[in-house]
């Protein structure tokens, strides 16, 4: 049994990186809900593959690297959609790397990849969320800089600056009713962080952490799921940990 929000029921909800990992979680979870929810991704085929099996969803292919692109995708969701209530911007990507593999163009890369995005896309929905009345931006972070993870320095630079945009979005925007938070998920099961982890590795981040068990992307879908709802009209500028008390 999960909880049901009869204000998310018709919501026009946009999801970047929704293809696969936490992002799909998200689509099914927004799905499940009554939303109307577009999804962004780069994979063309998990995407399209997770909109056939998913009622209510539309996937559109979008390299977020590209702000132009990015912008376009999203005129063309609120266009389709008469507008958009709810952004998550979930899309990231947590490659491995040494400090002496950093080029300029690596950084450059990494931060188009993991941060720069989330403005722009924040950028483009907020003129609509403030003409209907306001809205919801959730932004994906992460435990790992929380932490001190090795061979992820740019990774972990990006997902400090997503925590210091949205306090400065929760501010900016705040009177227009629209309402910026982060969360912050801890290590979850998916089949890409499980290519980082040994059998070994799993069992010590669950003896990290304060409960027993592996988190699921529909815990992190749980918490989003909250935050884009009425009843967390009150809850802004924040930082939300799912991590099952890592450490």
């Amino acid at each position: 049994m999960h909880a049901r929000y009869p204000s998310l029921a018709g919501k026009r909800v946009l999801i970047t990186g929704g293809a696969s990992g936490i992002g799909a979680g998200l689509v099914e979870a927004f799905a499940a809900q009554g939303a109307r929810v577009a999804f962004l991704d780069i994979d063309g085929e998990a995407g399209e593959a997770l909109a056939a099996r998913t009622e209510g969803t539309r996937f559109l292919r979008c390299d977020l690297r590209e702000v132009e692109t990015l912008r376009g995708c999203i005129s063309t969701v609120s266009s389709e959609l008469g507008g958009i209530d709810v952004l998550v911007n979930n899309a990231a990507s947590d490659d491995r790397h040494t400090i002496d593999e950093v080029t300029p163009d690596y950084w450059d890369e990494r931060m188009a990849t993991n941060l720069r995005h989330l403005f722009f896309a924040a950028q483009a929905v907020a003129p609509g969320m403030r003409a209907s009345g306001g809205g919801a931006i959730i932004n994906l972070g992460s435990i790992s800089w929380h932490l001190g993870l090795p061979e992820l320095t740019l990774y972990q630079t990006a997902k400090a600056g997503i925590e210091g945009l949205t306090r400065s979005l929760a501010r900016e925007l705040g009177r227009d009713a629209i309402r910026v938070t982060t969360i912050v998920p801890g290590n979850v099961q998916t089949p890409r962080q499980q290519q980082w982890y040994t059998p070994e590795g799993e069992a010590q981040i669950v003896a990290e952490q304060c409960l027993d068990g592996r988190i699921q992307p529909a815990d992190i879908a749980a918490m989003a799921l909250f935050l884009a709802s009425d009843d967390a009209q009150m809850c802004t500028g924040h930082a939300y940990f799912v991590d099952a008390g890592w450490r």
